[in-house]
């Protein structure tokens, strides 16, 4: 039988850094990623495509559709696809690529490292090694494939800073495990027989967090200069009301010009409920902003951009973002 091939594509990161006078860059390709790991060999074959050699922290929206393009121009030739990305906008990339992406038959697999491969003790050989074994597998979709977790593009979230198990899937079930070279699959993701792409984003969308006290000129500023604007409020979501009219009439008004507001909640787990209390359930009654409810702020982000890059139109806007994609939203209105 004849072994699948796998296209591994790379970004630059973590995984492929080297120490330097002013710390670690990005300096290895691809190609000498796999010298660390020929083995893989036997898993499959594998070839090799160098997008780019950032740190993640300057990987764009722009970016995303690289290499969902680069994807979609090789995806007849390949069974699978790993990208070897910075872990610290990874989330953000694996949904992107999760909206420009769509019900991908094929695995489409995001891994990195906290440490980099050419280090004495480092997880890149090993996390490489499992993307590849979910790369050649029957899963489905855009994921990420961190410490033997096998996570939902639009759910994951970097919830550690230094130690290998940096990844989170956030309010959904992990899709399997990794160990010992097999899978242990919990959820395989539904698919289409064709997937569909998309490559046009607009990254005109802020994100603003809620501080105690903080006055409205943040929020209008970002209004004033983006097309969205996400307010990571507290608890199940709301707006302050110290000051009469001050935050309700800034979104009021952003909304009157044509922007989208979308409320989010900073509490990592359990999703915005702006119902529940009368900060909330006020603007959610009087103004047509959006709801993320358990959606990730990575896959709103994400998903804004990419809707933008469709539509500006306001109810199709709306109808979008409530549809489903790839798991990334399960409460309703």
């Amino acid at each position: 039988m004849d072994k699948k091939k796998i296209l591994l594509i790379g970004t630059g990161g973590t995984i492929a850094s080297e120490m330097g006078e002013n710390g670690l860059a990005p300096e290895l390709t691809s190609e000498q990623l796999l010298k660390y790991i020929p083995d893989l060999s036997e898993i499959c074959r594998i070839s090799c495509l160098q997008l780019f050699s950032l740190d993640s922290t300057n990987i764009q929206p722009k970016h995303w559709a690289r290499i969902a393009g680069a994807i979609r121009e090789r995806y007849r030739e390949y069974d699978g696809f790993v990208v070897a990305h910075g872990t610290d906008t990874m989330a953000y990339t694996a949904a992107g690529l999760s909206y420009l992406v769509q019900g991908s038959p094929k695995p489409i697999v995001l891994t990195g490292a906290q440490k980099p491969i050419g280090f004495e003790t480092t997880d890149s050989k090993q996390n490489l090694r499992d993307a590849v074994t979910v790369a050649v597998s029957d899963m489905a979709g855009v994921m990420l494939v961190f410490n033997g977790k096998i996570i939902q593009g639009t759910r994951a979230r970097k919830t550690r800073s230094k130690s290998f198990e940096a990844f989170s899937s956030i309010n959904y079930p992990l899709l399997g495990m990794v160990q010992d070279g097999r899978i242990i699959r919990y959820i395989r993701p539904e698919a289409r027989a064709v997937p569909q792409f998309y490559d046009t984003v607009n990254p005109r969308v802020a994100l603003m967090k809620l501080i105690p006290g903080a006055d409205c000129g943040t929020a209008a500023y970002l209004l004033k200069r983006n097309d969205a604007l996400i307010i990571e409020s507290f608890g199940v979501g709301g707006l302050p009301t110290y000051k009469a009219g001050d935050y309700y009439d800034t979104v009021k008004a952003g909304l009157e010009a044509g922007k989208i507001v979308v409320m989010t909640t900073q509490v990592e787990n359990e999703g915005s409920d702006l119902a529940v209390y009368h900060v909330g359930s006020s603007i959610k009654r009087d103004l047509p902003i959006l709801e993320a409810y358990d959606m990730t702020t990575e896959a709103v982000c994400a998903k804004l951009m990419w809707i933008l890059g469709q539509t500006t139109d306001r109810k199709w806007v709306e109808e979008l973002f409530y549809t489903p994609v790839a798991c990334d939203i399960l409460a309703g209105k």
